[in-house]
């Protein structure tokens, strides 16, 4: 375990310790802010508002995903309490102030992944575009150096796995 934390940091302090990493951090700023959240319930709501044929279909599995997600997410963050990177390192300081203490799993990956799963199960044609973001928004929190390359591994499982679940959960609606 210890010799797969050490390449965990060693991975984490080489990407962030690139010289183009501070200079494309404000870029990443937006681009975390994107997975903040509201913007996920608002494209939900929106599509099944606006989209009736696979729009309802979409906010409930994402509703369900999202319901089985958050939990285990709380429940990992708060057994695990991995310390976040600014905290755990004494060298590098974190461009934004984290929403809690602890980094494991990264619940901006996991939720970014519940919705490009999703998005990629409902409406096929956006799916590489919507992990596109997703990835971006994941390595967003690597670059603000607030989650480690795990966390972002660990979220991204965890998203992925809950959506699957989801959709196993909600039969038909989609193609």
């Amino acid at each position: 375990m210890k010799t797969f934390t050490t390449c965990d940091v060693r991975l984490f302090l080489w990407i962030v310790q690139r010289p183009r990493a501070r200079r494309i951090a404000g870029v990443f700023r937006w681009i975390s802010r994107l997975g903040d959240g509201y913007l996920y319930l608002a494209a939900g709501l929106g599509l099944a508002l606006f989209e009736p044929v696979r729009g309802p279909y979409f906010l409930a599995a994402g509703l369900l995903a999202f319901a089985l997600e958050l939990p285990l997410y709380l429940l990992l963050k708060h057994t695990i309490r991995r310390p976040r990177p600014n905290h755990a390192l004494g060298q590098v300081s974190a461009f934004i102030t984290p929403s809690d203490t602890f980094s494991f799993p990264s619940g901006h990956s996991a939720a970014a992944f519940v919705t490009a799963t999703l998005v990629g199960h409902v409406y096929p044609a956006f799916l590489l575009p919507a992990l596109g973001l997703a990835f971006l928004i994941s390595l967003s929190r690597v670059i603000l150096r607030v989650h480690y390359p795990t966390d972002i591994l660990a979220g991204t499982t965890l998203g992925i796995s809950c959506t699957v679940s989801a959709l196993l959960l909600i039969p038909g609606g989609a193609p």
